[in-house]
């Protein structure tokens, strides 16, 4: 009595999985995926590429690190000490692929895609790397650190400005836009048009 339900069951699973193959492969009745489950689809694909799409530049600093030496609460200097520091770091641009606006255009199988401009993401100084050598000093010379850390965040800034001057921003626009280009041309979209706001 067991045997023939269970064959049964046996045979009302596997029609169901017959089915659901049926439904999801050959799309009876008309059934096509929508243009907002395929535009979801590319926005999803688009955010894992953030990293790809971020431009990164290393780079590597000295410095002259100047102090007078001097008696605490007076005016009477001991000494001047000279300090050349050398630092690396990286700067980091590119585009937050989170707010990509994606448009799909089915019947030209053409995909438009709304980026945020790039801005600076990272701009690291690895101060753990620091080389500091002594070019005249006293043997009371010792730089405070904060002041000499200070300094070296204030040069960190103004090389960052002077990279978007010379058009760091722009390139990491360029990259993603050929990334995202590369990424999303193929057999089922014509054209990808990428535009920045």
């Amino acid at each position: 009595m067991k045997k023939p339900l269970v064959g049964i069951i046996i045979s009302l699973l596997l029609i169901v999985i017959a089915v659901l193959v049926v439904f999801t492969q050959i799309k009876p009745f008309g059934i096509t995926s929508s243009q907002s489950s395929n535009t979801v689809l590319i926005q999803e694909r688009v955010v894992e590429l953030s990293e790809l799409t971020t431009l990164k530049y290393e780079y590597t600093k000295a410095m002259v690190y100047r102090d007078d030496t001097k008696i605490k609460w007076t005016d009477i200097r001991i000494g001047e000490t000279i300090k050349l520091v050398e630092y690396t770091g990286y700067l980091k641009a590119g585009s937050d692929l989170s707010k990509v606006e994606v448009d799909y255009d089915e019947v030209g199988k053409q995909v438009t895609v709304r980026v945020p401009k790039a801005k600076v993401l990272d701009n690291v100084v690895e101060l753990e790397k620091m080389d500091i050598t002594d070019v005249k000093g006293t043997i009371f010379s010792d730089p405070p650190t904060q002041e000499l850390i200070d300094e070296v965040t204030e040069k960190k800034k103004k090389f960052e400005e002077e990279k978007i001057g010379q058009g760091f921003l722009t390139e990491a626009d360029k990259r993603t836009e050929e990334v995202l280009k590369s990424f999303l041309s193929g057999d089922e979209v014509n054209e990808v048009i990428v535009e920045f706001y």
